[in-house]
């Protein structure tokens, strides 16, 4: 498989790193906004740099374009790809409208290519055998979900960036851009969101968006649930997911499961051994990805899709279910108000 990078940021070298460490991948072709650092990220890793996005999109043999552009840009990317025949995996969110996300999905299925989203917590090992045991029934029926992400951006982060914290690139602040992670768990894990009500504010970095928000929920299930998410929060704590049913609580932390409390329905288990996770402290405070491991996973099943013919660990119909919930938060803020989620 050959693939393509399109954007020269951070997460485009974590992308590029994830790559090169599957055998048989091979990066071939790099564009971005900034001529220095798509050179630099070419150079790094064995590939061509482009300094126009259609050439980069007609270089030939290219199987697969990884987008990892500001948030706005990925479906009008997306679509341009698909078009061409390549297969598409973005990075979250899919893009910042429910509309735009729907147009990608539409141009994938018209052009036969798969389309995914890197959701990467989804298949951290911790996660996945928390889905396995929620799938058979081990925490009962759903009671309450709290989702925490509590971490720190420096001001640097957003003045130093073109994109971050602007309504018409970022689609939103630390909901949509950080907290989207955690989200898209809670849907995974617990199920679909029916209503919201959330408050959303700018506490303390000089954006248009908001650095902290806070929303109840409703799942279709009956559960209620909490979540929290901000960037202003010094100096940035692991996120925390908690989720109890009529059979035991599980609380996932630091990206490992900490904790599995389970009555005898729920098969008994003892509490988990907490382990540190030093990637996840780091993700707290920074947004450099040290650890192109959960990356690299996502990357390894969406080939394995292409070779398979089946549907992506995250494909676009499932990296859109967090838009909806975010548009649904976003309005609840705006106009004060429950919003349901059809």
């Amino acid at each position: 498989m050959r693939i393509g990078i399109l954007g020269a940021g951070n997460i485009s070298d974590t992308h590029a790193r994830a790559a090169r460490a599957i055998p048989g991948v091979e990066v071939v072709a790099v564009y971005g906004q900034n001529p220095q650092k798509t050179a630099a990220l070419a150079d790094a890793h064995g590939a061509r740099a482009y300094d126009r996005f259609e050439r980069f999109l007609d270089h030939r043999p290219m199987d697969i374009v990884a987008i990892g552009t500001p948030s706005a840009l990925h479906a009008q990317e997306g679509i341009a790809a698909a078009e061409r025949g390549l297969h598409v995996l973005v990075e979250k969110p899919i893009d910042v409208t429910t509309e735009r996300a729907d147009a990608l999905i539409a141009a994938a299925a018209r052009a036969g290519v798969k389309l995914g989203v890197f959701f990467q917590d989804r298949l951290k090992p911790d996660v996945v055998k928390l889905k396995e045991l929620i799938d058979r029934g081990a925490l009962g029926t759903p009671v309450l979900a709290s989702g925490h992400v509590k971490w720190y951006r420096s001001p640097a982060y957003y003045a130093e960036s073109r994109w971050r914290g602007r309504r018409a690139f970022d689609g939103g602040g630390a909901l949509i851009n950080q907290a989207i992670h955690t989200l898209d768990l809670l849907l995974h894990l617990w199920g679909p969101i029916a209503s919201v009500d959330a408050r959303a504010a700018t506490r303390v970095h000089r954006i248009e968006v908001e650095d902290t928000l806070v929303a109840t929920m409703a799942f279709a299930s009956g559960a209620l649930g909490i979540f929290e998410g901000s960037t202003a929060v010094y100096p940035g704590y692991p996120r925390r997911l908690e989720l109890t049913g009529s059979h035991g609580t599980a609380v996932i932390d630091h990206d490992s499961l900490v904790t599995l409390d389970l009555t005898a329905d729920g098969g008994g288990v003892s509490p988990a051994v907490p382990k540190v996770d030093a990637a996840a402290a780091q993700n707290a405070a920074s947004p450099t990805v040290s650890d192109a491991t959960p990356h690299r996973r996502i990357l390894e099943d969406f080939i394995a899709a292409i070779r398979e013919d089946r549907t992506p660990a995250c494909d676009g119909r499932e990296g859109r279910r967090s838009v909806v919930v975010v548009e649904a938060i976003y309005r609840s803020a705006r106009e004060g108000r429950t919003v349901t989620i059809e």
